[in-house]
């Protein structure tokens, strides 16, 4: 079988964040124009932001000149005020948030588009995969995996644009003003605490994404355990399970706490070494300036300018030490939505498929082998026809291997050995898409969506009228129960169709494939859940409906299959006996037993 990835599961500590920040890289590529523009807002922004302190510097210097000349003289004379500067000093601060507003503004379309594309992405890929991934997956922590990986991408790229990038770009703007105007010391102390701060920043933050990991395992384990007790509501109700299933949702909170906690906790110790860094760093350039100017070397301004230079550096590189753990995070966060990509669908199209082209809808099974798993074999050199406009019913004990034949058919599943053709075309040479449009099937079990009555029946065919839907329901015999309805056609069904009984969702399931109208039809014990009476009115349109159709019937009431052109025994896998209902009662063997055994239930009533 195939290995499936589960995604809730803790991402390997070795993550390829730098892949996966590749990755992303295709989802910001339409809008290259705007991240381009976006980038020169932002520099312009930096430039601005750096330049503040150099005005300021020269505004300090400009009043101290004023000040020192006019104390030298008796008279009190006004200070000249350096107003070009001041001017400039405003206008550079009106830059800076401009540039910062339009470079927001102009990154949104941006950053919620590739949301978008993303979540488009995996929800696409996610009904792409085969039917064995989706027998194994937990929704719950499915939709939270997509959700945070969603999330994350958007953080991932309000960081690199709104910290990460901008605090770069300082960095370097800063660097260049300092080696080119001040001695080297400066310059050496301030990036040596820079380099000292990230690599403490990092080295913890490694150490503490374990926690992160267990949070979001445990996480998602309490999402699906949730989502899972409330979807079999009324089976929790039948054991009275309601305290078992909480605590089993409590158990596993219980874990995340704990591991939200240690995180929390851990965050004090990355915090004071950050904030001890950066002051021992602040400190040693303070006092290299304040020996400057008592020496005479250097000017109030140039003080000003390097404390000012010193602050704007540091207080976004405080950030930063948050900015990367958050980042960090997300990272954790966006790989398990890239590990849900990185399923491989079991059933895939052939490079060179083609549509199926259906004309008689002859159907042949021929030696089919097929297995879920190695250690057991679900059927054993099966071979039948399906004639064009042929019932041939499929009837045995459960476990025979009956519904399997449906899902081969859909191919859900590829068979071991043997082939399935549809008019000589083996249905693994088509496209899936194809194959599935000219099959409907009435399944045992059906589901609803939680919409309106007629959006259900629609469903087989989203374009079709309130007409073509009322004919389909009319033919399953249930237009006239939906009108007694207080919504009528706009009743919603509620989830997986609970407010309905068994029998009024197997008709809207018939009144569906009704409408869909293909070539080949299947009914998997489509009226398993109906009264006797209800039983044979459908039987009787459906016998209809098939009339102009092959038709698969895997019955477990064999009243239903009596008219059937073939009837297929299996038993364990294999076909035991196969003719008509009399030739099978001739025969005197299982299929006889059964019908007996099926009598005397219905007399016993």
């Amino acid at each position: 079988m195939h290995t499936i990835h589960r995604a809730t599961e803790a991402p390997h500590t070795e993550r390829t964040d730098l892949i996966n920040l590749k990755r992303m890289l295709p989802f910001l590529w339409s809008y290259k124009g705007r991240v381009l523009v976006a980038l020169v807002s932002l520099m312009l922004a930096k430039v601005a932001t750096v330049s503040i302190p150099l005005v300021l510097k020269d505004i300090v210097d400009a009043l101290n000149v004023s000040v020192s000349s006019i104390s030298s003289i008796p008279q009190q004379l006004p200070i000249e005020l350096p107003l070009i500067l001041l001017l400039g000093y405003g206008a550079l601060r009106l830059m800076n948030v401009l540039f910062n507003e339009l470079r927001d503004a102009i990154f949104a379309r941006v950053r919620y588009r590739a949301m978008r594309d993303i979540s488009k992405k995996v929800v696409t890929h996610l009904y792409d995969l085969s039917l064995s991934f989706h027998l194994e997956r937990k929704t719950g922590g499915i939709s939270r995996d997509l959700d945070r990986g969603a999330r994350s991408l958007s953080s991932i790229l309000n960081y690199l644009t709104f910290n990460i990038i901008p605090t770069l770009a300082e960095f370097v703007l800063v660097a260049v003003i300092l080696f080119s105007q001040y001695d080297a010391e400066f310059a050496l102390i301030t990036f040596g605490t820079v380099v000292i701060y990230l690599a403490y920043t990092m080295a913890l933050t490694e150490w503490r994404m374990h926690f992160r990991h267990e949070m979001n395992a445990h996480d998602s384990e309490a999402n699906s355990r949730a989502i899972d007790g409330l979807i079999n509501y009324e089976t929790v109700k039948y054991f009275n399970n309601e305290e078992y299933e909480v605590n089993r949702y409590n158990d596993t909170l219980e874990k995340w706490e704990e591991s939200a906690v240690k995180s929390t906790s851990s965050m004090a110790l990355l915090n004071f070494g950050q904030g001890s860094i950066i002051a021992v760093g602040v400190t040693l350039v303070m006092v290299f300036a304040a020996k400057g100017v008592v020496a005479g070397e250097m000017t109030i301004g140039d003080l000003v300018l390097v404390n000012a230079m010193m602050l704007q550096l540091f207080i976004p590189l405080g950030f930063l030490g948050i900015i990367y753990r958050s980042m960090k995070h997300s990272l954790a966060d966006m790989d398990l939505m890239f590990k849900l990509l990185d399923n491989r669908p079991q059933i895939q199209d052939a490079d060179d498929s083609k549509d199926l082209l259906v004309d008689q809808a002859n159907i042949t099974f021929n030696n089919i082998n097929f297995s879920y798993n190695k250690e057991r074999q679900i059927l054993h050199d099966v071979s039948f026809d399906i004639p064009s406009g042929h019932k041939v019913a499929v009837v045995g004990p459960s476990g025979a291997g009956k519904s399997t034949l449906a899902r081969l058919l859909f191919r859900f599943y590829d068979t071991n050995q043997g082939e399935i053709q549809i008019d000589g075309q083996n249905i693994q040479d088509v496209s899936q898409a194809s194959l599935r449009k000219n099959i409907g099937i009435v399944p045992q079990d059906t589901v609803l969506f939680n919409e309106s009555v007629f959006h259900n029946i629609q469903y087989a065919r989203p374009d079709s009228t309130m007409g073509e839907v009322r004919s389909a329901a009319k033919i399953a015999n249930i237009d006239e129960f939906i009108e007694s309805l207080p919504d009528g056609y706009d009743t919603i069904v509620g989830e997986r169709g609970l407010k309905l009984s068994g029998g009024e969702k197997q008709r809207i399931a018939i009144a569906r494939v009704i409408l869909k109208n293909p070539r080949i039809l299947i009914f998997d014990e489509a009226t398993s859940s109906l009264d006797s009476h209800s039983e044979q009115t459908i039987l009787k349109s459906l016998k209809k409906v098939a009339e102009e159709h092959t038709t698969l019937v895997i019955a477990h009431r064999l009243s239903t299959i009596v008219d059937a052109n073939n009837i297929i025994v299996l038993q364990q896998g294999r076909i035991e006996e196969q003719g008509t209902h009399q030739q099978l009662l001739d025969k005197n063997g299982l299929y006889a037993s059964l019908w007996k055994m099926q009598q005397d239930e219905e007399a016993a009533l």
